[in-house]
């Protein structure tokens, strides 16, 4: 019997899986093509990334990949200074994506799956197939956290961009037939505002716990060691803020500490940390583990964080002790002092660091304690069961 198709669409090309969003798309799309033939749309904005369009074919029923070139599509979202559109929605609207949408939707899908807000657009029109939405983060919470932090003119730019996404989530929720959070506490945030009709389901992000694992695999070992890409404002927020506050009070409690700030295209901010007071900028990397295996400690100083980081759960996958701050673990049932340690002020969080980095008994049993739960609650097939459960809800509601 053949497999029935599904539409799979993503605002970035979903291999090689080395982002946050990326992690969670191919994992998706991976699990979808174990049941669906599946007819994969998405948008590339690295131009190195289409040489493993191949992988994907081997993965999907049919593979349509559109160039998004971030100069035309900044310059493209500005329209939406004069529609009244959050920036995002016309950012990613192509005429391309359009037609090879349309051209997938021509196979008569059994489910249409979007991935991200800003890929909703391309699925309003109903099409006799279940709709689901999987917007991972409250993306406008994000932005409206960014107009609170950052000055005048973009301050204000971010501010009402996340006013007028909460608006386009909002409406997203009521029309599709299902819309998913990465963590409940995100589904809560998306499906509690005024003006949703719909609950929120959620489906968290997994680990691959057989690659992250205990290993001794470090070629360079560094006492502390922060994961993730470095274009990314959060990050470099996060980075430049423990360089600021923290590691100084680290360093003054240990001299000669070292810390490797792990991750590609490092901001000018970031990249001039590199070499000051014990700090090394790596740049893009092949292999993170290395660096997570050779780590006293792996830090996540998040001061903005949406849904699930990826690097926390990964680093617990590996038996890493992480200290983080309350927003790096949001969405990751952590038994806290035990699984992970997460503290905000500065001066306690250096307290934390400096306490493992000197008790290695108790960073390993910290570790071990946070491998235990990922392999427990985190792997990616238990969390992929709540979409399966939707999904066929859904086809099966259609069918009748």
């Amino acid at each position: 019997m053949t497999a029935p198709s599904a539409l799979y669409l993503a605002h970035r090309i979903p291999y090689p899986p080395n982002k946050g969003d990326k992690i969670r798309s191919w994992r998706t799309l991976e699990h979808l093509a174990a049941r669906f033939r599946v007819h994969l749309c998405a948008f590339v904005d690295d131009a190195a990334d289409f040489q493993h369009e191949d992988r994907l074919r081997g993965v999907c029923e049919s593979v349509a990949l559109v160039p998004l070139d971030r100069r035309r599509a900044t310059l493209r979202s500005s329209v939406g200074l004069l529609t009244g559109e959050p920036l995002t929605m016309p950012y990613y609207r192509d005429a391309r994506m359009k037609a090879a949408v349309a051209a997938a939707r021509a196979r008569s899908p059994a489910v249409e799956i979007a991935f991200s807000s800003s890929m909703a657009q391309y699925l309003e029109k109903w099409a006799g197939a279940p709709r689901i939405i999987d917007l991972c983060d409250a993306d406008s919470a994000k932005w409206a956290e960014y107009g609170r932090r950052k000055g005048w003119p973009m301050g204000a730019v971010y501010a009402r961009e996340g006013k007028l996404l909460a608006k386009a989530e909002t409406s997203i929720i009521n029309w599709a037939e299902a819309a998913f959070a990465v963590s409940e506490e995100e589904a809560d945030l998306l499906g509690n505002r005024d003006g949703a009709e719909k609950q929120v389901y959620w489906f968290g992000n997994g680990v691959d716990v057989g690659y992250f694992k205990p290993a001794d695999m470090s070629t360079e070992r560094f006492d502390v060691v922060f994961v993730g890409a470095m274009d990314y404002w959060a990050n470099v927020d996060a980075v430049c803020w423990f360089a600021r506050e923290i590691w100084p009070l680290i360093r003054a409690e240990r001299d000669g500490a070292t810390f490797a700030v792990v991750g590609s295209n490092p901001a000018r901010e970031v990249a001039a940390l590199d070499g000051r007071d014990g700090v090394k900028v790596t740049g893009r990397v092949d292999d993170v583990r290395p660096y997570v295996a050779g780590a006293g400690v792996v830090v996540a100083p998040m001061r903005i964080a949406r849904g699930v980081q990826n690097k926390v759960l990964e680093a617990m996958a590996m038996g890493k002790p992480v200290v983080t701050t309350p927003a790096g673990l949001e969405g990751i049932d952590a038994a806290m002092g035990r699984e992970a340690i997460a503290v905000a002020a500065p001066e306690s969080f250096a307290r934390e660091v400096v306490r493992l980095l000197d008790d290695s008994g108790a960073a390993a049993t910290i570790g071990a304690a946070g491998r235990s739960r990922i392999v427990a609650d985190y792997q990616w097939p238990a969390q992929l069961a709540r979409l399966d459960a939707a999904i066929d809800r859904l086809i099966a509601t259609a069918s009748a």
